[in-house]
This record gives structure tokens, C-alpha cells and sequence, in this order.
């Protein structure tokens, strides 16, 4: 039998054109490319405080939602958003980068710490549990523990970009199975990438 299936699709990342590029957007790469392809537009919502789209399908609505406040403040807008549309945070996916996974590579788990990501501890704190769904997007590790702030706020290499974008590609790609609660069936299909 099927578990819950996703009902609200969290992209992780930094507001402003100045941070559109960088690796610690990646969060919202996804969400970006999964309202393109369901040709939805997101759309500022200033209740939310953040860019709010819906996606309608045969199992009901799905809510894409890029946080418009600055990272470590993004479980705001998740838990405003789960309250209003009585969210569980079971059915919850939250994007994000990652920098202990290989550039590219793609991690789906359930529940968890947030292992020091800034947004990921403000999105526990604000749903106040840690039961959701985590789609970790791999942007590699700049090799010392003083470079990751620069190295997460600086736009990518050609190269690393693609690498990541494709597997942007496999995740939207996987959107039914988010969709049915077929969380197994996304493991196999995106960890098998790695």
C-alpha cells in the first residue's frame, strides 16, 4: 500500500538576483523547473512570505513554494503554508543543497537532523518536527571547513551546473511517485544515479 503522498514541494535558498546562480539555490532550481513544466506560475504571497503555486492533479493539489525570506529564516513561510492548507509535515518535501554529497547526486530521506544546514534547522524549528521528507541535492564540498560559506553563496562551474540541473531533472522527473507516496520507488530511481 502506498504511503501519503507529497502535498507541498519546499525549494531551499536565498532571495534576490544577487543569489539566483549560486549552489545555495539549488532548492530552488527544483521548484522553479517543476512549476515550468507544469506551466504554473509562482506568485509572491505576502502571508506566506514567499512565492506560492499550486499544481492540480488526479490525487489533489500540490503546492510549490519558494521562501522569500533569507535562508536561515525559510521555516516561516513552510509552516505558514502548512497551517493554512493543513499540511501534515509527512507530506512535506523540502529541497535543499548538500554539500557532503558529490556534485550531481541526489539523497531522498525521511526525517532526520538538519547536519548544520541553516535552513533545514529553521524549517524543524518553525514545523516544530522533523518527520518530512528531505530531497538533498549534491553540490560537492570545497575541501575546507572556512570556504563553505563562500563556496555555497558562489555560482557554480559549467560543468558542476549541468551536472546539477540534471539531476533537477530526475527529481521533476520523479513527481508522480512523490505524488502517489511511492518514496521507495524514488530512492531506487535517484540513488541509483550516484
Amino acid at each position: 500500500m502506498a504511503e501519503q503522498g507529497i502535498r507541498l514541494i519546499v525549494g531551499l535558498g536565498n532571495p534576490g538576483p544577487q543569489y539566483a546562480g549560486t549552489r545555495h539555490n539549488a532548492g530552488y532550481w527544483l521548484v522553479d523547473r517543476i512549476a515550468e513544466r507544469a506551466g504554473v506560475e509562482l506568485r509572491a504571497d505576502a502571508k506566506f512570505q514567499g512565492l506560492l503555486a499550486r499544481v492540480s492533479g488526479e490525487g489533489g493539489d500540490l503546492r510549490l513554494l519558494k521562501p522569500t525570506t533569507f535562508m536561515n529564516h525559510s521555516g516561516r513561510a513552510l509552516a505558514a503554508v502548512c497551517r493554512y492548507f493543513e499540511i501534515a509535515p509527512e507530506a512535506v518535501l523540502v529541497a535543499y543543497d548538500e554539500l557532503d554529497l558529490p556534485v550531481g547526486s541526489l539523497k531522498l530521506k525521511f526525517g532526520g537532523g538538519h547536519a548544520g544546514h541553516n535552513g533545514l534547522r529553521d524549517s524543524i524549528a518553525a514545523l516544530g518536527s522533523r518527520d518530512f521528507w528531505r530531497l538533498r541535492i549534491g553540490i560537492g564540498h570545497p575541501g575546507a571547513k572556512e570556504q563553505v560559506v563562500g563556496y555555497v553563496l558562489s555560482r557554480p562551474a559549467r560543468s558542476d551546473l549541468d551536472a546539477i540541473l540534471e539531476a533537477v531533472d530526475q527529481a521533476e522527473g520523479c513527481l508522480p511517485e512523490f505524488l502517489a507516496g511511492e518514496y521507495q520507488r524514488v530512492m531506487n530511481r535517484l540513488h541509483a544515479r550516484a
